[in-house]
């Protein structure tokens, strides 16, 4: 597997990851695949401009991604991985890059209330629920 950083000129690679997470569960986001489907270049260009965004590889095939949002603390979102490369370490690879880059900085996130195997993976990798049910990473 390789998790790899990409920006602007990779929207492509994003727009197809996003739009297939969106279809896939729309419930786990506060976006909908109807307000990025027909999105502009441009738009999708933005969108991939002064974060850190991670596209996950696997076999060949681009299986997830992620994004951390600059901010003290940084913001995990759109955390995504593939229905045929779930189970296979694709999601935990695709925290730990958004957790070193954050590091020493706290992360935190939000979770689709229900999602239990997002909720365990995050547990996994040190978050902890706070109160009003958002997690947080606090580096050790």
């Amino acid at each position: 597997m390789d998790v790899r950083a990409v920006g602007p000129d990779d929207w492509q690679v994003w727009r197809r990851l996003r739009l297939a997470a969106l279809r896939d569960a729309p419930d786990a986001f506060e976006s909908a695949y109807e307000k990025w489907a027909h999105a502009p270049e441009e738009r999708w260009r933005r969108r991939l401009a002064g974060s850190l965004d991670l596209v996950a590889r696997l076999d060949g095939a681009d299986v997830g991604m992620v994004s951390g949002m600059p901010g003290d603390p940084v913001e995990l979102i759109s955390l995504w991985v593939a229905p045929a490369a779930r189970g296979r370490g694709v999601g935990d690879a695709l925290v730990d890059g958004v957790a070193r880059w954050a590091d020493p900085r706290p992360v935190r996130l939000r979770v689709a209330a229900g999602n239990a195997h997002a909720l365990a993976l995050y547990l996994r990798h040190g978050f902890v629920v706070e109160p009003g049910g958002a997690l947080v990473r606090v580096p050790r």
